[in-house]
């Protein structure tokens, strides 16, 4: 059959293909044709967004064009108003510079004419004494000197006279009274003084009790000497033992130990170690006791409990062998008693007198003269200014600002010159004293050298003309440095160098 021919299916095959052809052929004409305008629309897009975005970013050039351009001519503005007022500060200147060259051209005539001025009136001036030298026939020096020689011859014996006897009656009335005052107060102040040395006597009662204190092979005798720093002398006296030290706070101490240990019974080195110590403490408050009695005794209540501490601590300061905090009881007793006979503050020269060696509690601990330390001292705890400065001029370290002062000075040397007051040997205090002139006496320019006040100052004298003001400085440093290598004293030594010179002429 014919569709079963070979033929008929190839040339159906053919149209077939034909067929599918022009199918794809119009499919993908049709593809294309949707593809283009779709880009043809989003090219349409973009150009409209782009004119948009250029129209936008026009409108925003322009306002930031016309935002330039306002600033600018606000600053044009701003400079165009800086201009004028630099141009008005610079007229205001050249109008003031005009002014003051005005000015220093009237000035410059008004001192050319006063030079002249003032040269014609000293012409006239020479022209008047010239006249008047003329006239008197002297000179203005010789006129001078004869007036003066004048006065002199006619006045000098007159006043020489007056002078004299006014001098002498003053002298003599200065002196009955300060030996009246003096006397009065001495005579009103009677204290028995008792002077410590360095040994202080325990009694025992028992002689067995040695052999305790010395323990076995005088370990506790030992121990205790350690712990207080005394000497204790055993065997010196039967039923007693002896405390050696020339520091009385310690015989105080080890005294104070000894008689705890004894009252426990129980003497060994861990006991004496434990009643050393509560001695110790025990001293602070009777040394807190001693300066409230003596603040008690002399009439003052009101100062502070760390100056009635140190206060306290002089009961075991000695000078010369004088109790330091005696002495200041005896100098407050006096100085009140002066200051009552001449009207002067008695409150003032009391606290004054009782706290002039207050330095003194300190001296050995801290660098300084004890007047010095006791200034410090005074001020720290606010110590009224007057009680210092009547306190501190005692050893003429500082000068005399108040009538007090010269009453703390005195009483202070009345206390501790009387007799008995004061213990050393006539053989040593005679040595110290050649020393302190020997020493003085072997510098070149040294005419003569005294030692006063009982060994504290030295008085040298020099000749003026090998020694002049500069060198009498020096020379006091030289001399001071001297004694303090060479000799041993207690507290300090005054070197006082004194450049004299005099003019002596008589009229006849």
């Amino acid at each position: 059959m014919f569709y079963q021919s070979p033929i008929f299916w190839g040339v159906l095959a053919f149209l077939g293909l034909v067929a599918g052809y022009f199918i794809r052929q119009f499919v993908a004409a049709k593809a294309a044709n949707s593809i283009e305008q779709k880009i043809k629309r989003q090219i349409e897009e973009a150009n409209l967004k782009s004119k948009e975005i250029i129209l936008d970013a026009q409108g925003k050039s322009t306002a930031l064009l016309e935002e330039v351009k306002k600033e600018e001519r606000e600053s044009k503005t701003q400079l165009t108003r800086l201009e004028e007022r630099l141009l008005k500060k610079e007229e205001q200147i050249e109008t003031t510079a005009s002014d003051l060259k005005r000015k220093d051209a009237q000035l410059t005539d008004e001192f050319e004419r006063l030079k002249t001025g003032k040269s014609e009136v000293e012409g006239l001036k020479q022209k008047i004494i010239g006249e008047l030298e003329r006239v008197a026939g002297f000179s203005t020096d010789e006129a001078k000197s004869l007036l003066l020689k004048n006065i002199q011859d006619k006045f000098q014996e007159e006043l020489s006279t007056t002078l004299q006897k006014l001098e002498k009656s003053r002298r003599e009335e200065i002196e009955r009274q300060s030996v009246e005052i003096i006397t009065t107060a001495i005579q009103r102040y009677a204290r028995s003084h008792i002077a410590e040395i360095t040994t202080s006597v325990f009694s025992l009662g028992d002689e067995d009790l040695k052999g305790k204190i010395i323990g076995r092979e005088g370990r506790n005798i030992r121990a205790l000497e350690r712990a207080t720093g005394v000497e204790f002398i055993i065997d010196e006296a039967p039923d007693s033992i002896v405390i050696s030290s020339f520091d009385p706070t310690r015989r105080e101490i080890a005294r104070m130990a000894l008689q705890k240990l004894i009252k426990d019974g129980r003497i060994q080195p861990a006991k004496i170690e434990e009643k050393v110590e509560e001695a110790r403490q025990e001293l602070g408050k009777k040394i807190m006791e001693f300066g409230e009695a003596a603040a008690y005794e002399v009439g003052i209540y009101d100062l502070p409990k760390e100056i009635v501490q140190l206060l306290g601590r002089l009961h075991f300061r000695f000078s010369y062998g004088q109790n330091v905090l005696i002495h200041s009881i005896e100098t407050a007793y006096l100085s009140s008693m002066i200051a009552a006979e001449l009207g002067l503050n008695v409150e003032t020269a009391k606290k004054a007198a009782l706290l002039h060696d207050i330095g003194k509690s300190i001296d050995h601990e801290v660098q300084g003269s004890h007047v010095e330390l006791g200034r410090k001292i005074l001020k720290k705890y606010g110590v009224s200014e007057e009680i210092i400065k009547a306190m501190e001029a005692h050893h003429e370290e500082y000068p005399f600002a108040l009538p007090e002062a010269y009453v703390v000075a005195a009483a202070d040397a009345l206390s501790g010159a009387r007799p008995g007051a004061r213990r050393d040997t006539v053989e040593n205090y005679l040595k110290r004293l050649g020393e302190l002139e020997k020493i003085a006496t072997n510098f070149e320019g040294v005419k003569s050298a005294y030692a006063i006040s009982a060994g504290r100052e030295l008085r040298i004298f020099v000749t003026p003309e090998k020694i002049d003001d500069f060198r009498a400085l020096q020379l006091a440093k030289d001399i001071a440095a001297k004694i303090e290598s060479e000799l041993k004293y207690p507290g300090e030594i005054k070197v006082n160098v004194i450049r004299e010179v005099r003019a002596v002429e008589y009229a006849r």
